[in-house]
């Protein structure tokens, strides 16, 4: 018989070759067709003396959508060509993946070693919106490394540079800005992260108002409300609230009163869950519920965005909702909304080319908040609640009925000595923390 090592060796073998295949044949790929918006207006804006929203690609009409500090962060490329430009958007997607990966499944890829790494290796690839992000040149997985580098900082404790990788992301796109509410409106004590998200992203729109005024000047006041310089709302790529009212309302145009209101309601939603997550010092939930909201409130979400759906799927795998993930990750998978690109009427319609909608929805009013199922006991474990105590510090307990003594600190901090793994306030993001028992009491 083989060895364990072989047969997991000939396993990943295999499911490299079906993704390899399943890539190459079963996707539609998108031929860097966004990275050749950026490259294109760059190179029209340094080399030729366009303007940044003036150019289209060639034989289409679009052209680029993002606020002038984005092209300002894009402006190495006018010193390369396409094809090298190509090259390093791959290898600094490559790199915000292995930075995203490291901080929503960095302990379980060590405790699974190689074998761990290999399959997460061949099942991110499957990920459609993670596919679509490759193959159009997008910067979604930046802006994303950018927010959970925050979010690992601020768990940490570490506020001093908290805020500026969401200020940043804020700056390139608008959608990474409902961090910042986060951060203002239900984290009371991390206010100085708010604020530093705010300068940052003020000073990098200032700068982009200074190098390029009229574009500034144009996108602010005209292009930022003309969705349609983005694309048909109703495109069945478009997987927000707003798409699915537009498809709804196809050939016209949906009302906006009601998209209003279905963003207030997802809002109030959002606010409800993310203040359960954060009273239960759960950040992780916090940031992924809200990477949630964004994509449901934004006007436009492309199937492509849904790469923020990622620290979704973590919590169900820290939670040990295994079946659960394993089903909607395989229908994020599927590409299965590109059935009704050409009519997506009707009742089928109306379910199947909305259904990344529809997970988004359900991940926002269902995912698993506070509770998590502590490893090799099957029971469930709540950050920042009491771990089972030892025999020797259970003579002890009593002393917890009064939670203002003396006494009561001292167990609490004894408790968290004997199981580092589950501290009190600890966040899946802090990595390990190893606290020292203070001494007994007199």
């Amino acid at each position: 018989m083989l060895s364990t090592d072989r047969r997991r060796l000939v396993l990943v073998l295999l499911l490299a070759v079906t993704v390899g295949v399943f890539t190459a044949t079963v996707p539609l790929l998108r031929d860097w067709f966004d990275l050749r918006v950026y490259y294109g207006t760059v190179d029209a804006w340094i080399h030729h003396g366009g303007r940044i929203y003036d150019y289209r690609v060639p034989g289409t009409t679009y052209g680029f959508t993002y606020p002038p500090f984005a092209a300002l962060g894009m402006l190495p490329m006018a010193l390369v060509g396409l094809r090298t430009a190509i090259v390093l958007a791959l290898l600094l997607n490559l790199a915000a993946l292995a930075v995203v990966a490291g901080f929503l499944i960095g302990p379980a890829l060590r405790r699974h070693g190689w074998f761990g790494l290999a399959l997460t290796a061949c099942l991110l690839p499957l990920f459609e919106p993670l596919r679509d992000t490759f193959s159009f040149g997008q910067v979604n997985l930046v802006l994303l490394a950018l927010v959970l580098t925050d979010a690992r900082l601020l768990a940490r404790g570490h506020g001093r540079w908290a805020g500026v990788g969401i200020g940043l992301a804020a700056a390139v796109k608008l959608t990474p800005a409902l961090f910042i509410v986060l951060l203002l409106l239900l984290l009371g004590r991390r206010r100085r992260a708010a604020g530093v998200a705010t300068a940052v992203a003020g000073a990098a729109t200032g700068l982009a108002a200074w190098a390029a005024p009229e574009a500034s000047r144009f996108y602010w006041t005209d292009a930022l409300w003309d969705t349609g310089r983005v694309g048909r709302l109703a495109y069945v790529s478009n997987q927000s609230v707003q798409g699915v009212l537009a498809r709804l309302a196809a050939p016209g145009e949906p009302s906006r009163a009601l998209w209003a209101t279905a963003v207030l309601l997802v809002l109030c939603v959002w606010a409800w869950r993310t203040s359960r997550a954060l009273a239960a010092d759960d950040w992780a939930a916090a940031f992924a519920l809200t990477g949630l909201a964004a994509c449901l409130v934004s006007p436009i979400t492309w199937v492509h965005h849904l790469v923020w759906l990622l620290p979704s799927f973590a919590v169900l795998l820290r939670h040990r909702r295994l079946r659960i993930a394993a089903a909607l990750y395989a229908v994020l998978c599927s590409s299965v909304v590109w059935l009704w690109f050409d009519d997506a009427s009707g009742f089928d319609g109306f379910l199947g080319s909305n259904i990344y909608t529809w997970i988004t929805l359900g991940l926002l009013v269902w995912l698993p908040v506070g509770e998590a199922v502590r490893p090799g006991t099957g029971r469930a474990a709540v950050p920042g609640a009491a771990a089972p105590l030892p025999p020797a510090l259970r003579a002890r307990r009593p002393a917890e009925r009064h939670p203002g003594g003396r006494r009561a600190r001292v167990t609490r901090r004894a408790r968290e000595a004997v199981d580092p793994a589950c501290p009190s306030g600890a966040d899946p993001y802090a990595g390990p923390q190893v606290r020292r028992a203070a001494p007994g009491p007199p």
